[in-house]
């Protein structure tokens, strides 16, 4: 990084004197970042040029270098948050511990009780989910994980605000009169909420009892019961919430109901977290602490690989557009995560490969926009890490993962790709991308078709247990759709066990006389096939041998790219099928 950087005036997203060895370029990536997150994850060039206040030639550095680290996907005019930046909020989510530790369990909890279950931590004076348990309701919870509300418009806000010390009444105080309506918290509906008297009243009965009720302050319909969540020495490191609809509950029967069954779970949990290191399970408050005497370099888990995939290469490698800058100070945050909670300088630079001045600006940029803070010597990562694209990219389900993916493998092996779940004896295509030809392969989203007759079927089905194979096949009559159609159950198995030791299968064919088809599975984050991707094409433009050849290595490494995004985005909350 160059000795000194012109700090742009526009919007930062932070307030107060900007630090003089402050990394201009890192502000502006953050920045893009954080629109692109307000705005639901797509802004076109010329949108984030007006609402970022920065030069076009700016945006399309920021946006390409972005690009390149696969934080974001450019698409004509458009740019798109990717799944890949999930890494930013994964590593704040492991290096807190609680949804990995506690996640299972409010999990559980939701399916005891029949209702969603979300833990949040304190972030400023606002509450930030960091895990939700939701229930598919036709009347649900919406919210997602790293979204921000008020605090006092929460349950969890006035269970946290009893322990405020009066600084943090005032910063309360502050935001309320520059904002009275909340707009500034995008994930629910502006309005005034309760003034200071009612709201110090709510959290002085949290304070008492111990648990705190929301009836119908974020939104009409919404009831919500919460309960803090604490460590061995009594802080609050997490609020608990049980959150159901009117049309279940009033404020008064869902604490009757269900304050004693979350009074049983947090206690097991607190009991849980007693056990724990404190390093895995660490406080997540956004602001000064005092530094725990266990923190500490000594014990960090080993160094995760690719930190320093932007340190090392050289300008000519990374091309002249691209921001070294900004790369670098988004890695710092990536040195962050499970075992390694509070970081030294030091330890910083060696997890990334970057230098100490290099890593220290960085550290300086993130302090002051308040995505880390310091505790003595420590850095800790904050619950605004979250904000970085996690609310949107969270709730993206599988086929949206994957339709970039099937379109570039579309351009470049000239024919139809997509994506299918197996659903009992069929196939159902949740993505596809076609190509224009006068003869072409014509199926859209939702079509089903019998699942052994597919190249799409035989994988996901060749990926089951013997037994639950030797079940599903027993339990089907194979029909001939073509005179190439296996309907004989014993050749079927054969198939699929051949399948499964090759890992793709190819349907020449058996589905529709003119059609072959090419597939290969897509596991998830613990290799249980999940779905498969596959091309097809008219049996007239390749032979066998040339599909195999030039169309299956393509599609291996799209289902490599896939899930590679898979496991990233369900690290820490399922990934919806469709």
């Amino acid at each position: 990084m160059p000795p000194t950087e012109t700090v742009p005036a526009p919007d930062t997203d932070a307030s107060g004197d900007v630090p003089s060895e402050a990394v201009a370029p890192l502000m502006r990536g953050l920045m893009v970042l954080r629109r692109l997150t307000d705005a639901d994850g797509v802004l076109s060039l010329s949108e984030l040029e007006r609402i970022t206040g920065l030069a076009r030639s700016t945006v399309d550095r920021v946006t390409g270098t972005l690009a390149r680290m696969g934080y974001v996907r450019l698409d004509g005019r458009d740019v798109f948050l990717a799944p890949r930046l999930m890494d930013l909020g994964n590593a704040y989510l492991a290096a807190l511990g609680l949804p990995g530790l506690l996640g299972g369990q409010a999990d559980a909890l939701a399916d005891a009780l029949d209702e969603s279950v979300s833990l949040a931590v304190a972030d400023g004076d606002g509450i930030r989910f960091v895990h939700q348990a939701t229930r598919r309701r036709a009347m649900s919870l919406s919210f997602r994980i790293g979204d921000l509300l008020p605090a006092e418009r929460t349950a969890p806000g006035a269970v946290l605000a009893a322990e405020w010390t009066e600084a943090e009444w005032t910063r309360w105080r502050t935001r309320r009169a520059a904002d009275p309506r909340a707009s500034g918290f995008p994930a629910v509906p502006p309005g005034e909420g309760p003034d200071e008297k009612e709201f110090a009243a709510r959290a002085a009965r949290a304070g008492e009892r111990g648990w705190a009720l929301d009836d119908q302050l974020i939104e009409p319909g919404l009831v919500a019961l919460a309960l803090p969540v604490r460590d061995a020495d009594g802080a609050v490191v997490c609020v608990a919430s049980v959150v159901s609809h009117t049309s279940r509950h009033t404020a008064d029967s869902l604490r009757e109901a269900m304050l004693p069954r979350l009074r049983a779970a947090v206690a097991d949990w607190e009991r849980l977290l007693s056990g724990e290191d404190r390093e895995t399970a660490a406080r997540p408050q956004a602001g000064p602490r005092p530094a725990h005497p266990q923190a500490g370099p000594r014990d960090l888990a080993p160094r995760p690989p690719g930190l320093a995939d932007w340190t090392h290469a050289s300008k000519q490698e990374l091309g002249r557009g691209f921001v070294e800058s900004l790369a670098r100070g988004l890695t710092v945050l990536t040195a962050f995560g499970e075992g390694r909670a509070a970081l030294s300088l030091s330890a910083v630079a060696e997890a990334t490969g970057l230098a100490r001045a290099t890593a220290r600006r960085a550290l300086i940029t993130l302090e002051h926009l308040g995505y880390v803070y310091a505790e003595g010597r420590l850095f800790r990562l904050t619950p605004q890490v979250l904000a970085l694209g996690y609310p949107y990219l969270s709730r993206l389900p599988l086929p949206q993962i994957a339709a970039p993916h099937l379109a570039e493998l579309s351009r470049r092996v000239h024919d139809s790709a997509s994506l299918a779940v197996l659903a009992g004896h069929d196939v159902r295509y949740t993505a596809r991308v076609a190509t224009r030809r006068i003869m072409s392969v014509h199926i859209t989203v939702g079509t089903r078709f019998p699942a052994h007759a597919t190249s799409l079927g035989r994988v996901m089905l060749a990926d089951l247990p013997p037994d639950a194979r030797a079940a599903w096949l027993a339990d089907i009559e194979p029909r001939a759709l073509t005179p190439h159609t296996l309907t004989s159950v014993g050749e079927l198995a054969a198939v699929l066990e051949r399948v499964r030791e090759q890992g793709y299968a190819l349907v020449d064919e058996e589905l529709e006389q003119g059609l072959r088809s090419i597939s290969v599975p897509v596991r998830d984050r613990a290799g249980a096939v999940v779905a498969a991707v596959n091309v097809a094409m008219h049996s007239s433009r390749r032979t066998v041998e040339e599909t195999v050849a030039d169309v299956l290595p393509e599609l291996r490494a799209t289902a490599a790219r896939i899930e590679d995004d898979l496991r990233t985005a369900g690290r820490f909350t399922p990934v919806p099928e469709a």
